[in-house]
């Protein structure tokens, strides 16, 4: 028929024309996973860093000269000012793995004849997760917690003068010229502070990271032997209303964690940026009450009033035949709110969203009354 080569042309091939070898794999690369001590590598959360301001450059030293003008004068221009070197808070940054030891800005350019100016060395930007501190001699100097916050941490020198600089009616042809500044030279140690909405609280296997993994996407590690979890992990928590709650998975905590026992500061240190807090028990274990206060005591030695922010407490692993017998005498034994629930099985989940979308709206309305902005993920 006529409309057969028509047909022909319209009809996909029945097989592929590219290469094998050559064609690309479409399938979306799913995320290696890692283990807690591999982790350990790419989470650091302390670092000591040398960092050197650039060198302001020398200045010119010459003399104009062109036909029929012999004694043109001076015309050594000046020299152009060192670089800074600046942290800048960045949110797509998580760790301070990628920050390196030893940081210099580049230096100035020389001063030019014809008074021309050296151009001005280019600043060095370190970019440094959100919640960052920096320390020198012990105090802090720079408290970075809002997304492209920036701090100096080493000043440029200047540049150098020009002879043309010290030309006066006494000195008609000087050839003095001021070479350029050495910049400022910092030795700062930066202490990442986990900056998140919720704080989970708890001793180990207590079922911090079986909770995160339940109620989020984060993939922490989970064991039955303590200290499973060895660095903080974050989990984004989504509602409907595309509101983000950030809860932070910290590791566990023992007694006499504020003589820096076990993970001791390590742990304690993240916990002060949480607006409010996580209190998870295991339920299966004999006085499960007895767990919060330990909790509440360690978080009160280490800073007053830590222990004191908003809070709930969460009863683990209620699947278990015990857990049930202890879950009426713990709401006696304790005043706060008690959400009882199986991160295993997800058993009462649902309350547990519920109230953490409470305590963040509240978080949000203190914050706006107060004229300051609200952390966001």
């Amino acid at each position: 028929s006529p409309w057969e080569p028509v047909l022909l042309l319209l009809s996909p091939p029945a097989f592929s024309t590219s290469c094998a070898r050559c064609a690309k794999d479409r399938r979306l690369r799913q995320k290696r996973a890692i283990s807690e001590r591999q982790l350990t590598r790419y989470f650091v959360d302390q670092r000591k860093v040398r960092v050197v301001g650039g060198q302001g450059g020398d200045g010119g030293q010459s003399f104009h000269s062109e036909p029929r003008k012999v004694f043109g004068g001076p015309d050594g221009g000046n020299g152009g000012d060192g670089g800074h070197v600046i942290f800048k808070a960045d949110q797509q940054i998580k760790s301070l793995s990628s920050v390196f030891r030893f940081y210099q800005g580049f230096h100035g350019e020389r001063g030019g004849s014809k008074n021309c100016y050296g151009a001005n060395g280019a600043h060095m930007y370190v970019k440094v997760p959100v919640g960052t501190l920096v320390k020198e001699d012990g105090e802090v100097v720079a408290d970075l917690t809002q997304h492209g916050e920036e701090y100096i941490a080493a000043y440029g020198g200047a540049g150098g003068r020009g002879n043309r600089f010290f030309l006066s009616n006494e000195n008609r042809a000087p050839k003095l010229f001021t070479p350029g500044e050495p910049g400022q030279e910092r030795v700062l140690h930066l202490e990442l502070k986990t900056t998140a909405h919720a704080g989970l609280v708890g001793f180990p296997n207590a079922g911090k990271s079986s909770l995160l993994r339940a109620i989020s996407r984060a993939k922490p590690a989970v064991a039955a032997y303590p200290f499973t979890t060895l660095n903080p992990h974050v989990g984004i928590v989504h509602y409907q209303d595309y509101e983000q709650v950030a809860v932070a998975d910290i590791p566990g905590l023992i007694k006499g964690a504020h003589q820096n026992r076990g993970l001791g500061m390590a742990f304690l240190k993240h916990i002060e940026r949480c607006r409010f807090l996580l209190y998870v028990l295991d339920l299966s274990v004999p006085q499960p009450w007895s767990q919060l206060q330990d909790l509440k005591y360690e978080l009160e030695a280490y800073e007053k009033g830590l222990s004191e922010r908003p809070c709930v407490v969460i009863g683990n692993k209620v699947d278990l035949a015990q857990s049930r017998i202890n879950l009426p005498l713990l709401r006696e034994q304790v005043a706060e709110r008690v959400i009882a629930l199986s991160a295993l099985t997800g058993d009462n989940l649902e309350e547990l969203l519920l109230h953490l979308r409470e305590l963040y709206d509240t978080y949000v309305k203190t914050e706006q009354s107060q004229g300051q902005s609200p952390v966001k993920w």
